[in-house]
């Protein structure tokens, strides 16, 4: 997430021509979306970093359901 709002800041700072990044050409900014969106899309899914959260907090659920049981 916090690649994407650096990505945005990059692309509000290029639009408005502010700083060195005025200079900078605006594939660069395409290029940082696009790799961006291949992470995202991609990446994520092969590692097994989108299942993280959901997994975990149905591990959490599964303890609490396991300690009911056996009070």
């Amino acid at each position: 997430m916090l690649l994407i709002v650096a990505i945005v800041v990059l692309a509000v700072l290029r639009y408005l021509e502010i700083g060195p990044v005025a200079s900078l050409s605006w594939w660069w900014i395409g290029g940082l979306f696009g790799l961006t969106f291949i992470w995202f899309e991609f990446g994520e899914k092969l590692l097994g970093l989108d299942r993280g959260k959901s997994h975990d907090a149905a591990e959490k659920a599964k303890r609490e359901r396991i300690k009911k049981s056996f009070k």
